[in-house]
C-alpha cells in the first residue's frame, strides 16, 4: 500500500522527499507532482517498475517514457544535443515541456523508440520534482498519470492513493498541479516538430 506524503508545494520537507527517494531506489513506483500534472515515476533501471507503469496506463512498446533530469549537465548524459537545439531548449527550461531527442548509450534500449532510438527528456520547474531528482542523483523515469479511458490526468493525491495505492509505493501530494500535460517537442531531426500542445507555450517552436 502506498505511503501518502503531504508536502509543501514550494518548500517541501527533505525528510518526506527522502523517503520517497528511498522507495524509488528500492525499485518502487511513486506518484508525484510536476509543473504540468501528476506523474508516475520509478528508477531508470527498474525493469519491473517500467512494465507496471505500462500496465497501469495500458501503454505499448511505442510509448515515449520521459527522463526527468536535475539540470542540463545530467540531461546531456542521456541525449545528444547540438548547440542550436541546446539554445532552443535552454530558453524555455525548466518548464512544462518534454523534448524528444536522440538517446545516448546511457539509455537502456528498451526505453528508446524502437525505430528512432530517441527518448523524451525534461527539466521540471516544480519544487517537489526538482528536489526529488536532486536527491535521487539520477533521472526519474516518468509518465503522465493519465489512466486508460480518462480524458484528464488525476489531480488529487488522496484520490491517487485510494485508486492506485496497491500498485504504488508512495504518493507525494502538494495540492493541485493542473491537468494539462507537457507540450512535447520532437527535435530528433534537428528542427522542432510539435507533437503535443500542452501546458508549455508552443510559439517559440512555430
Amino acid at each position: 500500500m502506498a505511503t501518502y506524503y503531504a508536502v509543501h508545494p514550494k518548500n517541501p520537507k527533505r525528510r518526506s522527499i527522502g523517503q520517497a527517494v528511498d522507495s524509488v531506489l528500492s525499485d518502487g513506483i511513486i506518484a508525484y507532482p510536476t509543473d504540468s500534472c501528476f506523474a508516475l515515476g520509478t528508477r531508470l533501471g527498474n525493469r519491473n517498475g517500467i512494465e507496471l507503469i505500462k500496465s497501469i496506463r495500458q501503454l505499448d512498446h511505442r510509448h515515449h517514457f520521459t527522463l526527468v533530469c536535475r539540470d542540463f549537465s545530467q540531461l546531456g548524459q542521456f541525449v545528444h544535443v547540438d548547440n542550436t537545439v541546446f539554445r532552443a531548449v535552454k530558453a524555455v527550461t525548466p518548464g512544462s515541456y518534454t523534448f524528444i531527442l536522440p538517446a545516448t548509450k546511457e539509455v537502456p534500449r528498451r526505453l528508446m523508440h524502437p525505430k528512432k532510438k530517441t527518448v523524451g527528456v525534461r527539466i521540471s520547474g516544480h519544487p517537489v520534482a526538482q528536489e526529488l531528482v536532486q536527491m535521487l542523483g539520477e533521472p526519474l523515469l516518468s509518465s503522465t498519470l493519465l489512466l486508460p479511458g480518462e480524458e484528464e490526468p488525476l489531480t488529487d493525491g488522496r484520490a491517487i492513493a485510494d485508486r492506485l495505492g496497491k500498485q504504488l509505493d508512495a504518493v507525494l501530494d502538494s495540492g493541485d498541479c493542473g491537468t494539462e500535460p507537457t507540450t512535447v517537442i520532437d527535435f530528433s531531426a534537428g528542427v522542432p516538430e510539435i507533437v503535443r500542445r500542452g501546458a508549455g507555450d508552443t510559439s517559440p517552436f512555430e
